[in-house]
């Protein structure tokens, strides 16, 4: 999927995100490129996982939240009267910090998806679409022979990657990453990593760490977030990884990324 312009699969136009009378983020202006890895860093409260969340608006679930400005996806603002929420999730998938699967069995966690997007399919090509989410997570070969096992018997790294497929099984367009291995050991951690890479092929990718490391390793293009005065999330600086960690345009990225605030 490409927007309208041909490099970007979603664009941020002076976003400003409220939760009641609170700004937590202000003027976004934020391009995520198609097929690319865009990670969002910044010090803990500057809006980077509510500017995550904008893209397929899960603030919405929360009754205070609202939004100025647009968050554009094949050319139509995501926030427009007539766009339902329920299918812009569907298209932008989401992978949260903790792995959460469902208490039901690795099968099923894939296929509830699916299921109540209107599945038409047969059992045999569900069977497939269960086998193609897993290998492209990278999980198939670890659980093919325990499908009807629950999703809450795997290990932690596991268990984040089956939540992976169950977010692919849907088809969607964009995957959203808040913190995805936070929770995870280093090696559970690696492999999330070079999961992502493999994603990258098929899927954009967006993802919220405060790993400096994990940023500076596993993204194409990093935008960095912090606040201004009245504590609202603003972004500081945005272009490509390497670029942004050897040599920042900004005083204020060069500080963070080598410790000296945030």
């Amino acid at each position: 999927m490409r927007s309208s312009n041909g490099k970007y699969a979603a664009e941020a136009r002076d976003l400003s995100i409220f939760y009641g009378n609170f700004c937590a983020v202000k003027n976004i202006d934020l391009p995520v490129r198609a097929q690319k890895i865009t990670a969002l860093i910044g010090p803990s409260g500057s809006g980077k996982s509510t500017v995550l969340r904008a893209f397929n608006r899960m603030n919405d679930l929360v009754p205070t939240a609202h939004a100025t400005g647009k968050v554009l996806f094949r050319g139509k603002n995501l926030y427009d009267d007539d766009v339902d929420p329920v299918e812009v999730r569907r298209r932008v998938g989401m992978v949260f910090q903790k792995p959460n699967p469902f208490p039901k069995s690795i099968y099923e966690n894939i296929a509830f998806g699916p299921r109540i997007n209107g599945w038409r399919g047969s059992k045999g090509e569900m069977d497939q679409l269960i086998e193609t989410s897993l290998r492209r997570s990278a999980l198939w070969d670890e659980v093919k022979d325990k499908l009807k096992e629950s999703g809450l018997s795997l290990s932690g790294g596991q268990q984040q990657r089956l939540c992976i497929a169950r977010a692919i099984a849907v088809e969607p367009e964009i995957i959203l990453m808040d913190e995805p291995a936070s929770a995870l050991d280093p090696i559970s951690t690696l492999k999330i990593e070079e999961l992502m890479f493999e994603l990258r092929n098929r899927y954009t990718i967006m993802i919220v760490t405060h790993n400096m490391q994990q940023a500076s390793r596993a993204s194409d293009y990093t935008a960095f977030m912090t606040m201004d005065d009245d504590r609202a999330g603003m972004l500081v600086e945005y272009g490509e990884t390497n670029q942004l960690f050897n040599n920042p345009n900004e005083e204020r990225t060069q500080q963070y990324i080598s410790g000296r605030f945030g």
